[in-house]
């Protein structure tokens, strides 16, 4: 990976260990701290002298937003010589190495979770009044830890890169543009997730325009690819339920029929648990086992466990015969009381 800096560097009291990421404006290094603490952390640096301002933003957006699901901004310094944001050291891929890596779409379950977690992150930046607006795979962290796909759970699914969280709609397309045509990525690409009214320049950048981002993600979730026309997923991938087409269908949608908050998506997603749960057959209650019959050692017929005779035969099958003190019944071997007529029983000699 070409970097613009050199592990080894200093910046502030942390040492560059490895870069991490690389975008259009920045690069993402883990470092550590150069003297008292072995503690690592990621340090997001400019590459482009224009993205300061974007990196100031992001670290006062960011340190505003404080949950689970959102990168925490740790400190920052736009007017450093070398101007840096720290934020914590997500140990895991972005979600586009995932993609890559699952070509044909992740599980199901996982995708749901990944698109919980990405929910409950713009839930508590909207209700913040903080728009993300530049949602797509390479800004979203999955914290695995070394742990296997199948563990993902969704704390571990990280929303990073507000940079763009308080810019105008103009600002938002040129910077868009400019990513998509200066470096690796095409313009079909990050302009994919951004809501046509949006690029169109029709509507300025809203809650709705983040679902709508979302919307494309899920689909290459499900699919390894993202959306074109009126597909729904279920026709590239069978296994997809309709639960999961609906829920791409309203984000995906023109603005006036999408869903109008991430927290309304997270409702109807809680459907597909219960789903998932009524499909699932519970297994047949356990049928009481009754003690194993035994067989009489004279006449070899069947006899039940507390029988003091065959019943068949006769035969004495106890050493001592139990009988009521009171009534002269024959109780059973457990039993505290006599069946016949209620007397306390001393314990048996068995």
């Amino acid at each position: 990976m070409s970097t613009n800096y050199q592990p080894g560097l200093r910046i502030s009291e942390y040492v560059l260990e490895e870069c991490v990421g690389s975008g259009s404006f920045a690069e993402v290094w883990r470092a550590k701290h150069h003297v008292w603490s072995d503690e690592q952390v990621a340090i997001k640096l400019p590459t482009e002298p224009e993205y300061v301002r974007y990196l100031q933003r992001e670290g006062v957006v960011v340190h505003g937003l404080r949950h689970p699901n959102i990168v925490r901004a740790l400190g920052m310094d736009p007017y450093a010589e070398i101007p840096y944001l720290v934020m914590e050291l997500v140990k895991g891929p972005a979600l586009r190495q995932v993609l890559q890596e699952h070509a044909l779409g992740v599980p199901v379950e996982t995708a749901v979770m990944v698109l919980r977690g990405i929910l409950a992150a713009m839930v508590a930046a909207h209700a913040a009044n903080v728009l993300h607006r530049d949602l797509k795979p390479g800004n979203v962290l999955i914290n695995l830890d070394g742990r296997p796909l199948s563990e993902l759970t969704v704390e571990a699914v990280k929303v990073s890169d507000f940079g763009l969280g308080l810019a105008n709609a103009d600002t938002v397309r040129l910077i868009a543009q400019s990513a998509s045509l200066a470096r690796e990525d095409q313009l079909v690409g990050t302009l994919a997730y951004m809501a046509p009214e949006v690029r169109e320049g029709d509507r300025q950048p809203d809650a709705r325009s983040d679902l709508y981002a979302i919307g494309v993600i899920l689909f290459e979730l499900l699919t390894g690819e993202r959306p074109a026309g009126a597909e729904l997923p279920s026709t590239m991938r069978a296994e997809v339920p309709a639960l999961l087409d609906e829920v791409f269908r309203r984000l995906y949608a023109h603005y006036d029929r999408r869903y109008e908050s991430a927290q309304a998506v997270l409702d109807d997603l809680a459907q597909f648990d219960a789903r998932r749960s009524a499909l699932v057959v519970p297994p047949p209650p356990p049928v009481p086992r009754s003690p194993a019959a035994r067989l009489c050692p004279s006449c070899a017929r069947t006899i039940e466990p507390d029988d003091q005779f065959c019943t068949h035969c006769g035969k004495q099958l106890t050493r001592v015969v139990r009988r009521c003190p009171e009534c002269d019944g024959y109780p059973g071997s457990d039993d505290r009381f006599c069946i016949f007529c209620g007397a306390v029983l001393p314990e048996s000699e068995e």
